[in-house]
């Protein structure tokens, strides 16, 4: 009531204050009746003249009430511009935002995706082309893909396969700032690469490393690249399945423990990281098994377990250090049909391991019939009943290391010690 008092009280008073130029009417009757007897002889000569008084009359009506109308207008908003006003009134002028309500799992799948963004890369790989009139020599972009930072050095870690083949590439961060980029180094059989950008290290955030030895069936994971030159996508899901194995898409070698998530993995995701529900690094996107190209979800991570190894080894010294036996095998499927279990030699050059211990390759008599090599069927005690056998097998020896190698040589087995060497650098 007395906020309802106030603004009434105010409105009266500005009323009062812009009435007050008025006349009241007898003032304006005496008004023109004065200047009628000032000028008496006219007006009774002058009938027409008598007319213009009184019209002037109804004019200055006319006016006056024109300015009493905007003077109240005034008087009002200024008072309820000053004055108290309820709450409904209030209602009408002022509008409030109502924050979005959200679940605690929702908030925690917000928070991991804002921490871990600044991690993620998106890398463009450039390619040389020569135009087919002019002749000028171009780069044009043949492929894309996702990375995250490693370490405040600088370091880029992705898939080898995002990588292949290119003649430049470009590292593009978080904040859209662009660099070019150096090949430290490769594994071809894990599909693992490692670039370097010379970045600022302010703009470098690394990726918390984890652990991807205790992972468990049916645990959240997130995927966080760049789908389609979409940056920084995040598509969530669980482990559908552990210790698969894949081949490498250069080598053909096996990848072993890949991780199994129906996180929708498209192309562009590849060197992307799969992030825990802490937000630390449990792999990194590859594959995805899919007849249309796009994600079915059944996608494959390579355990960070595995990625750890390989990073440091290509930081340190460029090149990884892996076990070989220095031969050519035979397609599994073409052993099967001979009706024998092992990897049948097709080659064994005699500068490398299995030619200098003396392994027979697949050749020819003077008559041109095929000559059988040597079958392995186990390294070390340990079954080779195919060609991804032979690998996981030797990826657990070390380089320089003796091993057994048992054969099938006719119709009678040998053991052959064999000392494995390294591979040979790769350009």
């Amino acid at each position: 009531m007395a906020g309802a008092a106030s603004s009434s009280s105010l409105i009266s008073t500005g009323f009062l204050l812009c009435h007050f130029p008025q006349f009241p009417k007898k003032k304006a009757t005496t008004l023109a009746l004065s200047s009628k007897s000032h000028n008496n002889k006219i007006f009774l000569h002058n009938h027409k003249q008598h007319k213009l008084a009184i019209n002037t009359t109804t004019t200055t009506k006319l006016l006056r009430d024109s300015f009493l109308v905007v003077c109240t207008s005034v008087a009002l908003s200024f008072s309820l511009l000053i004055g108290d006003v309820d709450s409904s009134a209030l209602a009408f002028v002022i509008t409030t935002t109502t924050p979005r309500k959200l679940q605690s799992d929702e908030l925690a799948t917000v928070r991991l995706f804002q921490e871990n963004t600044p991690s993620v890369v998106y890398i463009t790989n450039l390619a040389v082309r020569q135009d087919a009139f002019t002749l000028d020599v171009l780069e044009v972009p043949q492929g894309s893909g996702s990375g995250f930072v490693w370490d405040n050095d600088g370091h880029v870690v992705t898939n080898y396969h995002v990588i292949r083949g290119a003649s430049d590439l470009k590292v593009t961060l978080a904040d859209q700032s662009t660099y070019d980029a150096k090949v430290v180094g490769f594994d071809q059989d894990k599909d693992v690469a490692v670039l370097r950008v010379d970045a600022p290290k302010d703009k470098l955030r690394p990726i918390p490393v984890g652990v991807s030895a205790d992972l468990l069936v049916g645990q959240k994971v997130f995927a966080i690249g760049n789908p389609f030159g979409l940056d920084h996508t995040l598509t969530t899901g669980v482990i559908s399945g552990l210790r698969r194995e894949i081949s490498s898409a250069a080598t053909g070698r096996p990848i072993q423990d890949v991780i199994q998530t129906d996180a929708a993995i498209n192309p562009g995701n590849s060197g992307g990281p799969l992030l825990d529900s802490s937000g630390s690094l449990i792999g990194i996107n590859t594959a995805i098994y899919s007849p249309s190209g796009a994600s079915s979800g059944v996608g494959f991570s390579i355990p960070v377990d595995t990625v750890s190894g390989i990073v440091d080894q290509l930081v340190r010294f460029g090149k990884v250090t892996r076990p070989i036996l220095g031969i050519k095998f035979a397609p599994d499927q073409s052993v099967e049909q001979l009706g024998v279990s092992g990897v049948l030699v097709l080659d064994a050059p005699t500068n490398g391991p299995a030619g200098k211990a003396g392994l027979q390759p697949t050749k020819r008599d003077a008559y041109g019939r095929l000559i059988l090599g040597d079958i392995i069927t186990s390294v070390n005690g340990k079954k080779v009943t195919n060609g991804s056998d032979l690998y996981r097998i030797l990826d657990q020896c070390k380089v320089g290391e003796q091993v057994t190698v048992e054969v099938l040589r006719g119709d009678h087995k040998e053991k052959i010690p064999v000392i494995l060497e390294s591979k040979a650098d790769e350009s």
